[in-house]
């Protein structure tokens, strides 16, 4: 999950950056020291997932914050007071928490934001053969599962591959698997997932597959390959 931090008190957004460092399902786009700045974070091209939000803070408090968001995303309230709960829980936030955070608290909301965020990717994946890919000018493009080609891992980034188009995303590989069906996509290499319907040919320990430009050559990691083999549906003399 991609997530932001607004916290206005320095200690407390260091405390909830090494927390996160310590996830697994986590992805700090940004932390913020003010609400206001925070807002250009939705603006940006990665989808924001999960936040974790004071309230009490200069200019803009976190409750006039979530006021701004026309759909706001999963939402951790992170507060050194109890007063505000019944309030934020009004607007449906996945937890709160009270400072100083603890780590097995915050493992405890992350897990639940976690379930949240499983649970909306498969009822998306069960009713829907697409995906939207966020580009920089906040540009939503819709693509077909079929259409996708292959997802190819760059640093920080994602490439997501048509036969005639590339996009480049700001999200984990993880995170990106977590959105696209099993039964169409498979992770064959610690830097590639595939289409499996648009596999052409296999060789040894590499996957072809067409695009516009050519050939795609894909390889298969040790540790994939029986897991992939497995899938398919082979015959073999």
């Amino acid at each position: 999950m991609n997530c932001i931090i607004i916290d206005d008190d320095a200690l407390s957004r260091k405390i909830i950056e090494e927390f996160v460092k310590k996830s697994e399902v986590l992805n700090l786009i940004e932390s913020y020291d003010n609400a206001v700045d925070a807002i250009q974070a939705f603006n940006g091209p990665e989808t924001i997932d999960l936040v974790f939000l004071d309230i009490e803070m200069p200019e803009m408090s976190g409750l006039d914050f979530l006021n701004t968001l026309d759909n706001p995303p999963q939402i951790i309230i992170i507060s050194g007071k109890e007063k505000y709960a019944l309030e934020a829980f009004e607007y449906d936030v996945t937890d709160y928490l009270l400072k100083p955070v603890s780590l097995p608290r915050f493992i405890k909301a992350t897990n639940k934001a976690q379930k949240r965020f499983n649970d909306a990717a498969q009822v998306s994946g069960e009713t829907n053969d697409e995906i939207f890919i966020k580009k920089k000018n906040s540009t939503l493009v819709r693509l077909n599962y079929n259409d996708i080609l292959y997802i190819e891992a760059l640093e920080n980034y994602v490439i997501v591959a048509t036969y005639d188009q590339r996009y480049t995303i700001h999200f984990t590989m993880k995170a990106i698997a977590n959105k696209l069906p099993e039964n169409k996509f498979k992770r064959v290499h610690r830097s590639y997932i595939i289409n499996v319907n648009r596999i052409e040919l296999i060789e040894d320990n590499t996957i072809v597959i067409k695009e516009q430009a050519g050939s795609k050559v894909i390889p298969i990691g040790k540790s994939y390959r029986d897991s992939l083999m497995d899938d398919l549906n082979l015959i073999s003399k």
